[in-house]
């Protein structure tokens, strides 16, 4: 059928179709004659459109009083547009059906290659090939976090160094860490003391606490890592944040696991209403952790980096540990701080309390995955 840009029948067509419609038959002279004008475009559009169909109008005898009967001539007829639905769609059902069966051929063609993909992972799995694989694609690393985080089964630990995060990013953890939880899969994650301060990462931790998940907090020495299952670990790059390197070594993936543990024996539970005692021991955690690193002679930007807080913020706690100590430079004070602690170290007793068996995890908090 002839369309133009909106796949309409022209006006002379439809008047036309009025036409027929109130006819059983008529021939092209006759509607030309009713319309006032010329029809042969319109005929060809509506029967295109299987809106009109070719009828032969028999001839007629000649009359008693002697009138000549007309001769037979070529007519058309209206056709019902449900009718024409049917012819119209009628070839393109043909094509969709096709088009079904060879999906189907492709599907069945490309699934026979399973057997043989199964067992050349099965051997490459034993063999420990491509154990490691680098993914800097930040799009491609995305679609795997949601690709393990979506076939996990028991438990995913994550670390998350670096303070808050961001919003967008809560937002799209969030959906995906609800979606796991609810199918029964742990959770746990570690991030920095400084997270705390953190309204949207508190809110995030807020929500996704209820359904189970657990996360703590420490200060410093925190690495960003992914473990799924204990068989898949996803572990940062140095100097490239966007990148991460992907890991099924089993020995690396029980390392990046224990690393984890450590850390979390020895964390603070993730409260989002902190009390004033608690939050003085993060407070003096941290600064003890400045301290340090100042001992090591490290910069104010690579210690604000490792605490997960800004620059400022980090000068503006240096500032306040040097006049607390009478320092006039920054390894000063770490150097004072530092013997400090040796001293009262050495003036502990010698024998101390058995250690305490590290606190089980308690449903305190949550981790995300992005």
């Amino acid at each position: 059928m002839p369309s133009d840009e909106t796949d309409q029948l022209s006006s002379v067509a439809r008047r036309l179709y009025a036409y027929a419609a109130e006819r059983h038959a008529f021939s092209e002279a006759e509607a030309g004659e009713a319309l006032g004008e010329s029809v042969g475009a319109a005929l060809a559009e509506l029967a295109a459109a299987h809106l009109i169909q070719p009828r032969s109008r028999p001839a007629t005898a000649a009359t008693d009083d002697g009138h000549p009967g007309e001769p037979a001539r070529a007519c058309w007829s209206a056709v019902s547009p449900r009718a024409a639905v049917a012819r119209t769609l009628a070839p393109l059902a043909l094509r969709v059906r096709e088009t079904h069966d060879e999906m189907d051929r492709l599907r069945v063609r490309l699934e026979d290659l399973l057997p043989a993909y199964d067992a050349g992972t099965d051997l490459r799995d034993r063999g420990r090939a491509n154990a490691l694989e680098l993914v800097t694609d930040p799009a491609a690393l995305q679609d795997l976090i949601g690709e393990l985080v979506a076939s996990a089964e028991s438990e995913v630990l994550t670390c998350h160094p670096g303070g808050g995060r961001s919003t967008a990013t809560l937002e799209g953890a969030v959906v995906r860490d609800e979606a796991m939880l609810a199918r029964g899969v742990r959770m746990r994650t570690l991030y920095q003391h400084t997270a705390r301060y953190s309204r949207p990462t508190a809110a995030y931790v807020e929500r996704v606490t209820a359904l189970g998940s657990q996360v703590r907090t420490v200060g410093d020495g925190l690495m960003r890592m992914i473990l799924v299952d204990g068989h898949t670990g996803l572990m940062e790059v140095q100097d490239d944040i966007k990148a991460a390197l992907v890991v099924r070594e089993p020995n690396v993936v029980h390392f990046m696991a224990q690393t984890f543990e450590r850390c979390w024996a020895e964390a603070e539970p993730f409260s989002t209403t902190v009390g004033p005692d608690q939050a003085r021991s993060i407070s003096d955690e941290l600064r003890q952790t400045i301290v340090r690193l100042l001992a090591e002679g490290l910069e104010d930007k690579v210690i604000a980096r490792r605490l997960g807080m800004s620059e400022r913020t980090c000068q503006r706690h240096i500032a306040e540990i040097m006049r607390a100590v009478g320092a006039k430079s920054r390894f000063q004070a770490g150097f004072l701080l530092s013997a400090t602690a040796a001293a009262a170290s050495a003036a502990a007793p010698l024998t101390r309390p058995p250690a305490e068996a590290p606190e089980s995890a308690a449903p305190d908090g949550t981790a995300g995955t992005a």
